[in-house]
């Protein structure tokens, strides 16, 4: 997997040299529409990491250029949680645990805070391989405008966990270099690799059922939970609002 080489809000985003940052307006229709809009056209070199969203929700997506067929390249997205439990593990305290509920939520403590999602272009075959990849990541800033938080226990915010303002734009930077982390691993020691590390997340994988992925990113554990399918619709992904489960 390979990622090809500004608008700003607040101060300028200090990203790996491979990405060019995107930073749309609140009032856009989000990272992840923005980018596979985008990536079809995208010209030879670019690398397009969008960061969108209202005040309430932190949204980010990056365009990808795969180097195998589609059955296996779907892998990068597990290498996407990877990077985006790392970058808000990064600003939580060690007692605070930040884990993924296969395939694609993120846990903070054990609530809700966001979640992952794929795309690739349409009508691509299982052994073609695809022209982009389109990964994204959304997290909950603010859960002001949903009223008391007690009514929403299963799930918490970046402001309930004491995250700053500005730690909206080192969470954008993080997220980019522990992606760029993530894919060197994957290139210099395999999946298997990464694989791990998402592995080391799952609730289930500190306890005592064995759990593996399969050479196509399914879940092994005891049982076969194929990937392609538990990405069709997210299971964090409220569809009435466009964001998060509250």
């Amino acid at each position: 997997m390979t990622i090809p080489p500004d608008t700003q809000r607040g101060r300028r985003l200090a990203l790996p040299p491979a990405f060019s940052p995107v930073v749309l307006p609140f009032d856009s229709d989000g990272a992840f529409a923005h980018a596979c809009r985008i990536a079809a056209d995208m010209p030879d070199g670019a690398a397009p990491l969008v960061w969108a969203g209202p005040a309430e929700t932190f949204d980010i997506a990056v365009v990808l250029v795969p180097e195998e067929p589609l059955r296996t390249a779907r892998r990068a997205f597990l290498a996407g949680m990877v990077a985006l439990a790392a970058a808000v593990g990064a600003h939580a305290p060690p007692e605070m645990p930040v884990e993924i509920a296969w395939p694609d939520t993120l846990l903070f403590d054990g609530a809700r805070i966001g979640g992952g999602r794929l795309a690739w272009p349409p009508g691509c075959g299982e052994d073609e391989v695809p022209d982009w990849l389109v990964v994204s990541g959304m997290l909950i800033v603010s859960k002001a405008y949903a009223g008391d938080p007690g009514l929403t226990p299963a799930s918490t915010s970046l402001d309930e966990q004491g995250f700053g303002h500005d730690d909206q734009e080192s969470l954008v930077e993080g997220f980019a270099r522990n992606l760029m982390k993530t894919f060197e691993v994957w290139a210099e020691d395999g999946f298997d690799a990464v694989g791990r590390r998402y592995l080391a997340h799952l609730p289930a994988g500190k306890g005592d059922v064995r759990l593996a992925l399969t050479e196509t990113g399914d879940l092994s554990d005891g049982t076969t939970r194929p990937l392609m399918p538990a990405l069709a619709v997210p299971a964090w992904l409220d569809p009435a609002t466009g964001r998060v489960r509250l």
